[in-house]
């Protein structure tokens, strides 16, 4: 088994994320990326809790630490489902994934993406 002896750098991310997010240029660059930096960061604090080193999750995963560094990077890599499921897994979790209603999308307009979705 991996050694599991992991000790975090201490990081308030809200604080810097609050400070960052007075940058216009951040802040548009943050917003466009919104969904993978909350996917990474549920996953960094579920390795946190659990209490694993990224060369301990990917000996659980059977894969490399450098695969699992490049999952939680935000960046151009997009990984699959089953990867994302055997990291849940590794972590002590489950992995969920829902789809949101639009608040702002009327019936109209939904009607009309169904249109230009079927062809």
């Amino acid at each position: 088994m991996a050694d599991v002896k992991y000790k975090p750098v201490p990081h308030d991310h809200e604080a810097f994320l609050k400070k960052a997010l007075k940058r216009k240029k951040f802040r548009k660059a943050y917003e466009g990326l919104k969904e993978e930096y909350t996917l990474i960061r549920e996953m960094l604090d579920a390795r946190s809790r659990f209490g694993l080193t990224q060369e301990a999750v990917a000996e659980l995963m059977g894969t490399t630490k450098s695969a699992v560094s490049r999952l939680e990077s935000a960046g151009k890599h997009v990984p699959s489902l089953t990867t994302l499921k055997k990291y849940a897994q590794a972590v002590g979790c489950r992995l969920e994934i829902k789809l949101v209603p639009n608040s702002c999308l009327t019936k109209r307009s939904t009607r009309t993406a169904k249109k230009q979705a079927a062809g």
